[in-house]
């Protein structure tokens, strides 16, 4: 739409209007929420959710156009999303660039029920959008190092009973809980410090999300896998700058549908049997991500 203007304009104008729409369904989210303070009768709270819900259904709309607004972005989509808003998803994501976050809202907006993220408890005291993805009842993880843990033995476990607790949250209202399971994004530095054996991704993490099955697996209709690809990603520049001033002509997606069968459940934490089940099948997941990342580069670099 705006091709033809200067990349600083570019940038401008997709600041403002992901901005803007940001603020506008932000604070529309939080006079809601609100209501669901002031009365907290239990199907009344429901009752706001689902409206907040709606709200924030209009803001993946348009963030949605962002990915239009500077140039048209080509999607090349393999795989299908269920077309099912009052089901329960999960989808594990590789996590490279905050355009994740709205890439992934692009994709769910017509046909799943509204996502949840799990996000870092810092995020709770960015202005508006920390309030509002409470509102939401998006969980806000606290995580805890080695060092703390060793310090307050009374610290581990914190964050996934957090998880329990949100996942309760989940079982009343129609949700996709979306689940980086790298825990943070994608970067050089990350990928040499942890010794990551994949070329493109960093380890997942399999706690958090074995216990989400655990909890809600057999609310879960199926797994969805998603692969986000950026061929035109360049190390020395960002993703989202990319995005904003429409240097971002292509985004790869790849889908696998995966039914929730009894071996994604159970206890991860007290079986060790399980436990290296579940990480071998995850890593197994991740690898074939990591091949698909591979091969998109190669073919994109012809």
């Amino acid at each position: 739409m705006f091709s033809f203007l200067p990349a600083p304009l570019r940038v401008l104008i997709n600041f403002l209007w992901g901005a803007i729409a940001t603020l506008v369904i932000g604070l529309t989210v939080i006079l809601l929420g609100i209501f669901k303070f002031l009365i907290p009768i239990p199907p009344f709270q429901r009752f706001v959710s689902r409206l907040a819900n709606g709200v924030f259904r209009g803001w993946a709309y348009s963030v949605s156009w962002m990915f239009k607004i500077s140039y048209p972005i080509e999607w090349i989509i393999e795989g299908d999303l269920p077309d099912d808003r009052n089901g329960w998803y999960m989808i594990l994501c590789n996590h490279q660039s905050w355009v994740d976050i709205p890439a992934l809202m692009h994709l769910s907006r017509k046909q799943l029920p509204m996502p949840r993220f799990f996000l870092k408890q810092e995020l709770f005291w960015v202005p508006v959008i920390g309030v509002g993805c409470w509102v939401l009842d998006m969980p806000f993880m606290k995580r805890y190092s080695r060092e703390q843990i060793e310090k307050n033995p009374a610290l581990k476990g914190k964050d996934i009973e957090t998880t329990r607790e949100k996942c309760e949250k989940f079982r009343h209202i129609p949700t996709t809980v979306i689940n980086f399971c790298e825990g943070t994004r994608f970067t050089p530095e990350k990928h040499q410090k942890k010794q990551s054996p994949f070329q493109h991704l960093l380890p997942p993490k399999a706690g958090g999300t074995s216990f989400t099955l655990q909890a809600m697996g057999n609310q879960f209709q199926e797994i969805l896998d998603i692969t986000l690809v950026y061929p035109e990603r360049n190390e020395e520049r960002s993703i989202v700058l990319d995005l904003l001033a429409g240097r971002l002509k292509k985004i790869y997606v790849y889908i696998d549908r995966i039914p929730v069968t009894d071996d994604l459940r159970g206890d991860y934490f007290n079986d060790p049997r399980f436990r290296d089940h579940f990480q071998n099948w995850l890593n197994g997941r991740w690898s074939l991500k990591d091949q698909r990342i591979q091969e998109v580069l190669e073919r994109e670099s012809v």
